[in-house]
């Protein structure tokens, strides 16, 4: 499983990364919804990082909110399994 989470994290992080670089340049850039669906697959861990890293859509709102509750929701799933 942790094989599997590692690229999908590089990837988000890597996304936050190149849009942050993209809008700094005035490039065209990655969706939100892109950027949300990396955090969703299991990206959560390198979203927040690069977010943190990159100081990139740290006060966007609502995309903001969304990405606490998918990292909110994916740590009450791991909590539900754990206890199986």
């Amino acid at each position: 499983m942790l094989a599997a989470l590692l690229p999908v994290n590089l990837v988000a992080f890597t996304l936050f990364a190149m849009d942050k670089r993209r809008a700094r340049m005035g490039l065209r850039r990655f969706s939100e919804r892109t950027l949300l669906l990396w955090a969703l697959i299991g990206g959560t861990p390198g979203a927040v990082l690069g977010r943190h890293v990159f100081r990139h859509k740290t006060r966007k709102q609502p995309f903001s909110t969304l990405l606490w509750l998918i990292a909110a929701a994916q740590a009450m799933t791991i909590a539900a399994w754990a206890m199986i």
